[in-house]
């Protein structure tokens, strides 16, 4: 961060933006700088990664996607990151990285985040991802989610 202003915008938005209909133009007036200022100087933030990005986080349960699956997968090491890659573009994948094996109880090292209205759709779609991922696919698992945990990422304090 550049000044004391970055910061003010850092943590105002780590509180999510105001639920209306122009949420920058609010959160600016809220900062005493106008609107442009707020766009230019996040952007300047995204592109010196002082931040990552600026997204939306949907309450998937709200949304009617209860059934949560991470599944993994067991594909070639010298494959993951362009596996990943393709993994990671379809629409209904949330998020998808790459892990470290823990052999031999856990031979998987590619993981995406599947939701779905039931179990049935989350395996549906696993198989789409099986079927991607094609002779590549050495082994496979769905783990559900049995409970919800708060996500928050980092957070910077006043």
């Amino acid at each position: 961060m550049r000044d004391a202003i970055d910061r003010a915008i850092v943590i105002a938005t780590q509180r999510g933006l105001p639920l209306v209909p122009r949420p920058y133009h609010a959160l600016a007036a809220d900062l005493e700088i106008t609107a442009d200022e707020l766009m230019a100087r996040l952007q300047a933030m995204v592109d010196s990664g002082v931040i990552r990005r600026i997204g939306a986080v949907p309450n998937h349960y709200a949304i009617g996607w209860t059934a949560n699956g991470m599944t993994v997968w067991d594909v070639p090491d010298d494959r993951v990151d362009g596996l990943g890659s393709r993994v990671g573009a379809l629409d209904f994948v949330t998020h998808c990285y790459r892990r470290p094996r823990a052999l031999p109880a856990w031979p998987y090292n590619l993981f995406a985040m599947v939701h779905g209205a039931s179990r049935e759709e989350v395996h549906d779609k696993a198989e789409a991802i099986r079927s991607l991922l094609g002779e590549d696919c050495r082994g496979s698992d769905i783990l559900f989610s049995s409970r919800i945990l708060k996500k928050t990422g980092l957070r910077i304090g006043a």
